[in-house]
């Protein structure tokens, strides 16, 4: 599969390529960035090199996953990267420290699905992250991803292991927009072990009032997810 564009009137996601190894270099020194994905740590350049060659030209080539840069229309600056993975349906997302807040991965990620329904045929789309990674869940819940519950993650850590990991779900006739039902990604001030950073996401100003305005009391954040393996009704 050659590499495609998807555009809309403030984004252009495109594939990365080699001009664009020191923005991803630059980006994954974030400690948050590092604390929330499976980049390697130290990073440097050769691991830039690695991920486009292995992970962006095999993904394309093979179709096995379709990774995306981030730009703003005209400019050739890398903000972020996005991808979807056709086997098990999911996505993976970061944004660029300096870009966050301002609602560019929620655009993306939206443009991203509108794909993944219509041209890949996908019956559905699954979000994971780090428990506790409230700015990527607050993507996923604005775009209207509806919260399954806490399990392991599909993808190892970096100690092989499996995390634990929020999950979520959307399908072609969801309405995208933020659903209840989601931990309190970010509440009024940040608990232990919740970094303080994450009190606003990206594409949300106030991750609290940003569904319907109705407060519902908060869903148990280590409630079990499905087990994608077994059958469920629709």
């Amino acid at each position: 599969m050659l590499p495609f564009v998807l555009a809309s009137p403030t984004l252009e996601l495109l594939a990365p390529s080699a001009a664009d190894v020191p923005a991803i270099v630059d980006a994954c020194q974030d400690e948050t960035l590092r604390r929330f994905t499976t980049v390697p740590v130290p990073y440097d350049r050769s691991d830039a090199e690695f991920f486009l060659r292995r992970i962006v030209d095999d993904g394309w080539a093979t179709g096995r996953e379709f990774t995306w840069g981030l730009r703003r229309p005209g400019s050739g600056l890398l903000e972020g990267i996005i991808s979807v993975r056709l086997r098990s349906s999911d996505v993976g997302f970061w944004t660029a420290p300096a870009s966050r807040g301002r609602g560019l991965m929620t655009g993306a990620l939206s443009l991203v699905a509108d794909w993944a329904f219509e041209g890949g045929a996908l019956r559905e789309l699954f979000w994971e992250g780090y428990v506790g990674n409230d700015a990527s869940a607050a993507v996923a819940r604005h775009v209207g991803f509806t919260y399954q519950g806490v399990g392991p993650g599909l993808h190892p850590g970096r100690d092989g292991g499996r995390p634990l990991c929020w999950k979520a779900r959307l399908r072609p006739g969801d309405e995208r927009s933020a659903r209840p039902g989601w931990p309190d990604l970010g509440g009024r001030s940040a608990g232990p072990g919740r970094p303080a950073e994450y009190r606003d996401a990206d594409g949300v100003e106030s991750v609290g009032d940003a569904g319907d305005g109705v407060r519902r009391p908060s869903p148990d954040p280590h409630a079990l997810a499905r087990d994608r393996s077994l059958p469920e009704a629709p």
